[in-house]
């Protein structure tokens, strides 16, 4: 039935159909013109045949009625219909996994459902629009709000649109209300969210999680046997940190019996994912958890080179005799991956680290680079610096001190790594460990003896052999193609760190490095021009560098930062933490006139103006000639002598004369009453 022209029509097929009219009942009420067609059928397949319902004979109006309805559910069916639009803001609030908390394994199954609710809110907007609508709610309804024709017309729709709202009047009418009250809320179903499916509760779950976090780390089949023994009273179960006693009685119960679950529950509750990370927590170390269970820091490459140096040790794979392994320090560039400093020695101590400091200094030196604007070391070898050379601020801007035991936190890491797999693995045997799988695998032969921890290895090499070996690796890493082709398209390694030098960096301190990492040498001053360090005569700069010693104090301190071989290149001087001097060496010349070369000539003329600057520095600094003689005193004219009078001893004052004598016999108390 629907609406048209302003009036209720039926189809034919609705009428057949329906077993109200016979199809040649129909046939002889349409020729014979006993019933009013509204429109004629024809044509397309949607253009069917429609008769007034108020045409009909009145049994057969009755019978419609009955069957199809009054009509007004049609109308309002219809008007839903015209009036139905989508509600987008009920797609965006179920599509966020923040206010829709409802889950689905399936995401399929989750759309479906999604756009279930949808078409639900869309629905139930067209009641609430209808009602709040005056004229509309007349027009359709009636003078009143008819709920029955209302969840009848809703009801109509189900198949078009293909909502789910209840049929029920009263049901209908509750969820309208509560759609107005609590919104999209409303539309999700109480099976969502609830505990129904729950085999063990949360107290339950809690000690079986408690008992598989124990120390022994137990299986599960035991978990299940310690909890059957708890809920017998053969094993008392208690909370650490309240001290509660856990009573079995209060447990879940089968019948008048403890309930026992099976192994395949416990199994399932302790796999669960939250479960899981707990059990992991209790069972691995610090270290372990927080590198295999934790979330990390997600960090990206700087744009520059030598912005930051991030330096670690390693011990060579390959062994020494006396399975001694040769300990290794590198210093790597983090933007371009070189290493850009080494240093090896049988034991990792202190002189390690400072070695490698220096190799990664004289390269910088070598190519007059600036210095390092970062850096980031471990915390147990470089602790010691931390308030001296690698203190912020002193040599490098940024310092950061790894947290121990934090290897994911150091870049050396990774780059340790990707050198093991790469270059190391590619030219040398014996490069792996014995637990990895596959070609990182090796294999170790071990020797029966007392301490059962001895094993052989197939080849031993010299710690020579092994230095050599690692140092030719190193050329062949930094002149590989970087891994960031995308950015660095065709440059190798040592490529990026030549072109992409930061260009704010600082210049290189020589004199503080020389102090804090270099090699220092207790002298004194000599001839008020040089110093002898290593066996060599070095002169100060100028003469008026003596200004800056302490008065009467001629010992100072040289420091330098020896080169591959050992010897100094730069040499400086200090007074106690004052800086006093950058020294040069004094190249000696051939005292055999004969057999000098233009190199003796040049050093001779070199010595010869130091002894002139020294002249100079004399004259300049020259003070006058004075002469000196001692003060005679002058003469004094002769005064002659006259004769003093004495004066007698009756001229002398007695004590009545003098002031007490005066004023001995006075009443000064008589005298106060008479000034008034």
């Amino acid at each position: 039935m629907e609406y048209y022209d302003g009036r209720l029509c039926v189809s034919m097929r609705e009428l057949i159909d329906n077993n109200i009219v016979t199809e040649s009942n129909y046939r002889n009420w349409t020729n014979r013109g006993r019933v009013e067609v509204a429109r004629r059928g024809g044509g397309s397949a949607d253009n069917y045949a429609l008769v007034v319902v108020e045409s009909l004979p009145t049994r057969y109006k009755d019978a419609v009625h009955e069957k199809l309805g009054s009509g007004d559910e049609i109308l309002a069916a219809g008007w839903f219909r015209e009036n139905y639009e989508r509600d987008q803001k009920a797609v965006v609030w179920f599509n966020d996994r923040e206010k829709c908390l409802v889950d689905f394994k399936d995401e399929k199954k989750r759309r479906q459902w999604v756009e279930e609710c949808v078409v639900n809110a869309s629905v139930l907007n067209c009641c609430i629009r209808l009602h709040s609508r005056a004229s509309d709610f007349q027009r359709v309804l009636g003078n009143t709000y008819q709920w029955e024709k209302m969840a009848k017309a809703v009801e109509s729709l189900r198949e078009q649109f293909g909502h789910t709202l209840p049929t029920s009047m009263f049901r209908f009418r509750k969820k309208v209300a509560e759609y107005r009250r609590d919104g999209y809320a409303a539309l999700i179903s109480g099976k969502f969210g609830n505990q129904s499916a729950r085999i063990m509760t949360a107290r339950e779950e809690r000690v079986i999680v408690s008992i598989a976090c124990l120390e022994n780390q137990p299986y599960n089949t035991t978990v299940r046997e310690m909890y059957i023994m708890f809920l017998t009273g053969e094993l008392e179960v208690w909370d650490y940190d309240t001290g509660e006693l856990y009573d079995p009685e209060t447990f879940a119960k089968k019948g008048e019996e403890p309930w026992i679950p099976s192994d395949a529950t416990i199994a399932n509750y302790l796999n669960r994912r939250k479960n899981k990370i707990i059990i992991e927590r209790h069972h691995r170390s610090g270290s372990d958890f927080y590198h295999e269970q934790m979330p990390h820091m997600h960090r990206h490459n700087g744009n520059f080179s030598l912005s930051q140096i991030t330096m670690d040790d390693v011990d060579l794979k390959r062994r020494m005799k006396g399975n001694k392994r040769v300990h290794a320090y590198y210093a790597y560039d983090v933007v371009s991956q070189c290493r850009i400093g080494a240093a090896y020695g049988r034991e990792k101590d202190d002189a390690l680290v400072v070695e490698c400091f220096r190799d990664m200094f004289r390269l910088i030196t070598r190519h007059g680079w600036g210095m390092p604007a970062g850096i980031e070391v471990e915390n147990h070898l470089m602790g010691k610096y931390r308030d001296g050379f690698l203190k912020a601020g002193e040599m490098f801007d940024c310092v950061h001190f790894c947290a121990p035991l934090n290897s994911q936190e150091k870049y050396a890491e990774p780059l340790n790594g990707a050198f093991q797999r790469s270059i190391a693995h590619k030219n040398h045997t014996g490069q792996g460990r014995f637990y990895s799988k596959g070609k990182n695998r090796i294999d170790r032969q071990k020797v029966s003896d007392e301490s059962n921890d001895t094993y052989r290895d197939r080849h031993y090499y010299t710690f020579e052999e092994l230095v050599a070996d690692d140092r030719a690796d190193i050329a062949e890493w930094n002149n590989t193609l970087h891994p960031d082709q995308k950015r660095f398209k065709g440059m190798t390694r040592w490529d990026v760190l030549v072109s992409r030098i930061n260009p704010t960096l600082r210049p290189l301190d020589r004199a503080s490095l020389s102090r804090y990492i270099g090699e220092s040498v207790p002298t004194s001053v000599r001839r008020n021009s040089t110093v002898r360090v290593c066996g060599e005569d070095w002169r100060l700069s100028h003469p008026s560098v003596l200004e800056r010693l302490a008065p009467n104090d001629l010992k100072v301190t040289a420091y330098y930062l020896p080169d591959e071989e050992g010897k100094p290149t730069d040499v400086y001087i200090y007074q106690g933490a004052y800086f006093i001097d950058k020294v040069s060496r004094i190249e000696t010349y051939n005292r055999v006139y004969a057999e000098q070369t233009d190199e003796d000539r040049a050093r001779y003329t070199e010595q010869c103006k130091m002894v002139s600057e020294y002249k100079k520095y004399v004259e300049d600094n020259d003070v006058p000639k004075i002469g000196i003689a001692k003060k005679m005193r002058a003469s004094v004219p002769e005064i002659p002598a006259e004769a003093v009078v004495i004066p007698s001893a009756a001229a002398v004052p007695t004590a009545a004369d003098t002031a007490d004598g005066v004023f001995a016999g006075i009443d000064w108390a008589a005298a106060g009453f008479r000034d008034q």
